[in-house]
């Protein structure tokens, strides 16, 4: 007996970006794969369009494998129309248009998601700018204000600013009354940081920006740092940090870290971590929930929108890999898929 509940006329075949073997962007291939039914608490959503993301980058690579279970296509957030609903998944009907937090298979022309993380799109937004939402804003939210516990009027600092991550955080720190600053390398990053809201970018190839947060905080420290940086920089984040500040490390770009835990003890920091890709469904859920409570009125209203720096078509996805190691893009990479 089948799951599903109800469905429009759907293809057997679609095509998808595959990694046969790991590699560079080359390594991703289009392929014909079956189109996948939902199952109890799904559905199943026609990809409009798909955001790029570091982790399709590291997977790619062949170091970040898909949880038990996942799709092995990469992709982690998509945008597009409801054409299956599995049972218990009612919640949305054929035709919505949704945005959706998937484990993978979002570099599809189909890709089943979970209810629990679907959300319909913003009032205003097209679906490719929907598609840029939701692995950054359920990663910002969680880790930002739920584990960092970020609250008004404290300070805020982000590295790597104009990453979807960084953009994304930059406004929704600012948003909820946070003072913001931000990292980022060159001068033109550094002014569209401003531009978003930072009150102030640091240019980390020319200044210091533990010295830049003493001297723009009256050598308090901010209260939060979002960093996916690790390497030399968890010492310098301790050292930036105020006493009782907390640090959320959600990746180690920069490599491992050998430190020196006085700091850490003499000003009663918080150091922690997570990541999203594996988490249970539940723990997804209460994202959705929060950001459906709390931050998609803000993106309806134009308060917080998400910034898009280029698209590219879904057999394309070597080249949008390309622009994001390339470091030059500011904002989201988004690929067009129909």
């Amino acid at each position: 007996m089948s799951d599903t509940v109800a469905e429009t006329m759907l293809p057997e075949t679609m095509t998808a970006i595959a990694i046969p073997v790991p590699g560079g962007p080359e390594a991703l291939v289009p392929e014909t794969r079956p189109v996948p039914r939902p199952r109890a608490g799904e559905v199943l959503v026609k990809v409009a369009a798909a955001g790029v993301n570091r982790p399709d980058v590291v997977q790619r690579q062949g170091n970040y494998p898909p949880p038990k279970g996942a799709s092995d296509i990469p992709g982690l957030e998509i945008a597009g129309t409801v054409v299956a609903v599995g049972e218990g998944a009612e919640a949305v009907a054929v035709g919505d248009a949704v945005a959706a937090l998937v484990s993978g298979g979002g570099y599809a022309e189909y890709c089943v998601a979970e209810i629990s993380s679907t959300l319909p799109v913003p009032r205003g937004l097209t679906l490719t700018e929907a598609a840029a939402l939701p692995e950054t804003f359920f990663t910002v939210w969680s880790n930002v204000f739920d584990r960092g516990g970020l609250k008004p009027g404290e300070s805020f600092l982000v590295h790597g600013g104009t990453s979807g991550i960084g953009t994304t955080a930059i406004q929704l720190a600012r948003a909820f009354g946070a003072t913001v600053f931000a990292t980022a390398g060159s001068p033109d990053k550094c002014a569209a940081i401003e531009k978003l809201g930072a009150h102030r970018a640091i240019n980390y190839r020319t200044e210091d920006f533990p010295e830049v947060i003493k001297a723009e905080t009256g050598g308090r420290g901010v209260n939060v740092i979002l960093d996916m940086i690790a390497g030399d920089y968890v010492e310098k984040n301790w050292k930036a940090a105020a006493v009782e500040g907390r640090i959320v490390q959600i990746a180690t770009l920069g490599g491992r870290s050998t430190v020196d835990f006085t700091r850490l003890m003499l000003k009663r920091l918080v150091h922690t971590g997570s990541t999203l890709r594996a988490r249970e469904a539940p723990f997804k859920a209460a994202i959705a929930a929060a950001l459906k409570d709390k931050v998609w009125p803000l993106v309806e209203a134009g308060t917080v929108r998400p910034l898009i720096d280029s698209t590219f078509p879904l057999a394309q996805a070597a080249a949008a890999h390309a622009r994001m190691e390339s470091s030059a893009h500011i904002g989201k990479i988004v690929l067009i898929v129909g």
